[in-house]
């Protein structure tokens, strides 16, 4: 098939190449007939405009970029993110744009280094920016390059203008009010790493919740693998027997904390996942769970950052409010 281009529409219509290119890109300078019939011609003939002459003449890459501090072989055992990344791509699809993902490792710095060299060489218009460390430096980076970005955090005061909004304390008075209808009075509360300012806030917003209804509360950081939340449990529950209820910060700790209690022959502790997936509902005990619709998340935060980048204020900055989904390991304190 011969490629439909711009003079070939010209010449068929006997109009000059710049009414063509008017009509085709919603400027001003022709009538609304000729734009008609522009329109109606290019798409007869499947004519799509060319992605990078469109972006070079705007100075604008069509592209965004998300950079990952995690073992590219980890990234598929952790649903949240895959969801995450689907509701990104689904947004980008429906603007024809791109999306540059990368994963660094864990080392200290190297997502840095990535946004220097893609601010360097051109590749892309923005970014989108997860796990959210204390005293992040990637702000004050991106600010000083030159790129937008928008955070996914719980307070707006660390990016003003940047970041989807998550509401812990929401998400905590879910998670303790549920076990407190159970009777717990014990919680342990794996979390992930200290180093991220959502697991503070998270195990605040536990403890607050927590104390304000006579529960006491247990905290065991791990690095969110099943390994570790499986040893922790385990550990816990032999040194503390009143504990009868344990919150993990995500799904894969949750599969750790349900082998720890068939290690230890306990049915009589409940358990709560912060994160929701196809994981939780398999087994003969599924597992109760927030559900924190990280597919919306991700549209909604991709349309954060294609608004700012298009010089518009967002309509929607906060997260879809998570919901608590009960399965099995609701379990009464006994």
């Amino acid at each position: 098939m011969t490629r439909v281009t711009i003079a070939g529409l010209a010449a068929q219509l006997k109009l000059s190449k710049a009414s063509v290119s008017y009509a085709l890109n919603g400027q001003p300078g022709v009538s609304d007939e000729t734009r008609r019939r522009v329109l109606d011609l290019a798409a007869d003939l499947g004519w799509h405009p060319s992605a990078s002459a469109r972006a070079l003449s705007r100075s604008r890459t069509d592209a965004i970029g998300i950079v990952l501090r995690r073992d590219p072989s980890l990234l598929g055992t952790e649903p949240f993110y895959m969801s995450l990344l689907a509701g990104v791509e689904s947004v980008l699809a429906e603007t024809d744009q791109a999306l540059m993902l990368r994963m660094v490792g864990t080392g200290v710095g190297q997502d840095l280094e990535t946004y220097r060299r893609w601010s360097a060489q051109g590749r892309v218009d923005g970014v989108m920016l997860f796990d959210i460390g204390v005293n992040d430096p990637r702000p004050a980076l991106l600010d000083q390059l030159g790129l937008d970005y928008v955070m996914h955090g719980n307070r707006d005061d660390i990016a003003p203008g940047h970041v989807l909004v998550y509401d812990p304390p929401a998400e905590s008075a879910l998670i303790v009010g549920h076990l407190a209808r159970l009777g717990h009075r014990t919680v342990l509360h794996v979390t992930g790493p200290r180093e991220f300012e959502h697991e503070g806030d998270r195990a605040t917003s536990i403890e607050v919740e927590a104390f304000a209804r006579g529960i006491g509360t247990v905290f065991a950081e791990s690095d969110y693998s099943s390994e570790a939340g499986e040893r922790l449990v385990v550990e816990h529950l032999a040194a503390d027997p009143g504990i009868t209820a344990v919150v993990t910060s995500n799904d894969v700790l949750a599969l750790g904390a349900a082998a720890a209690f068939g290690r230890l022959g306990r049915d009589d502790v409940a358990l709560v996942s912060w994160d929701d997936s196809f994981m939780c509902r398999l087994g003969s005990r599924p597992i109760t769970a927030l559900a924190r619709f990280p597919e919306e998340q991700g549209r909604r935060a991709t349309r954060m950052l294609l608004d700012a980048l298009a010089g518009m204020p967002s309509e929607v900055t906060a997260a879809k409010p998570s919901e608590l989904v009960v399965r099995a390991t609701s379990i009464p304190a006994r």
